[in-house]
């Protein structure tokens, strides 16, 4: 007996919207669901006062992968903002990434002649360590000054706990730039999509039946009858009733505010280094779209523990982790009638760029 759709799919994120997309694109019945009241998952932006305010975190589009730039690129025209976040650390703002102009605010120093004499003087007394944890890890990377400064508060907010007792593995390298350049992504291409991120998923979803405030869950077996197959963009533990136990995450908590004032800080984004103030950094959404509007919106970001009740965002792939995924992808790997794509459902942490990537190349393979 035929179903009534070739795909259920799981999540109205970003990749479950391009597979929705490309399926309904070569002709398949698809019907998406999602536990929120809205699309689009962690890129859901919500409008105040003609502001798109970024409800989940900051969201900025970059790539070096040119067919993923064409293809966000067909759907909405994106704007030219360039990532140039700020890191206050008392009462001082230093740029990001570390370029000159952050040596010359911590150092005075005006070449990069100079500004590499002054790293390579910090992390020497660390030359010899065996880096057993995190701090060790960063010291011998770049030595006090940056580390204590914007490194070492930051983690530990990040993660809940000292740096002493993360792994080194976490920070693998530091990357100093000896120019004087702000942009903190390396790519060649980047923006915000012009009215914001709705209108990337409603370009993607423009033709595909959506229902959201569905827990898909509550009424599994009954959704899985309608359709051929599944495309599950959740957590793959909670698809497999936690059968091996529950993967680790980190949270987020956010807290938004509306001003009657222009402008706050003047940037999208400021990083707050220091490990008493508890939340990692200010996000102010006029500034990703150019906004002139008589008022803004902040959002202050919190890290926070995962407890199967918030969202969870951030996969803590260390070795415990990663065997248990193993033992749930292996069992993803025996059940041929649901396909698994995503942060959650690969348990990684993935870049917009990537999650659009990896749709494209599932629906190559499946559809």
């Amino acid at each position: 007996m035929k179903k009534t759709y070739d795909y259920l799919i799981v999540g109205a994120g970003l990749f479950g919207a391009v597979f929705a997309h490309e399926a309904t694109e070569r002709g398949k019945r698809c019907l998406v669901l999602d536990k929120r009241p809205h699309t689009g998952g962690n890129i859901y932006c919500e409008n105040i006062d003609g502001i798109n305010v970024h409800r989940y975190g900051a969201h900025i589009f970059h790539t070096d992968n040119k067919r993923v730039w064409r293809y966000v690129n067909e759907l909405v025209e994106f704007n030219r903002y360039t990532n140039s976040p700020l890191a206050k650390y008392g009462d001082k703002i230093y740029n990001l990434p570390f370029n000159m102009n952050t040596f010359n605010q911590l150092w005075g120093t005006n070449t990069p002649a100079a500004a590499r004499k002054k790293i390579d003087e910090q992390r020497a007394k660390y030359a010899d360590t065996e880096p057993a944890n995190l701090e060790e890890q960063a010291l011998k990377l770049c030595g006090d000054d940056i580390y204590r400064l914007f490194i070492q508060g930051y983690t530990e907010k990040q993660w809940g706990r000292p740096a002493t007792e993360l792994p080194a593995f976490i920070i693998r390298r530091i990357p100093f730039r000896f120019t004087y350049d702000n942009n903190y992504f390396n790519d060649a291409y980047q923006g915000i999509p012009m009215g914001g991120y709705n209108r990337l998923t409603e370009a993607l979803l423009k033709n595909v039946e959506v229902k959201t405030g569905v827990n898909y869950f509550e009424a599994k077996p009954q959704w899985d009858a309608l359709a051929e197959k599944v495309l599950f963009t959740g957590c793959i533990d909670e698809f497999f009733g936690f059968r091996f136990g529950r993967l680790e995450y980190r949270s987020l908590r956010f807290e938004h505010e509306r001003m009657e004032i222009p402008d706050f800080q003047g940037n999208a984004v400021v990083n707050y280094n220091e490990r008493q103030v508890p939340f990692t950094r200010i996000i102010e959404h006029k500034h990703f779209e150019f906004g002139q509007q008589p008022v803004t919106v902040v959002t202050r970001e919190y890290p926070a523990d995962f407890t199967g009740s918030n969202e969870p965002y951030y996969p803590i792939n260390d070795e415990r982790n990663n065997a248990l995924y193993g033992r749930y992808k292996a069992l993803a790997d025996r059940t041929p009638e649901v396909l698994f794509g995503g942060r959650l459902a690969q348990y990684a942490y993935f870049d917009m760029d990537d999650t659009v990537e990896a749709a494209l190349q599932l629906a190559e393979q499946n559809l």
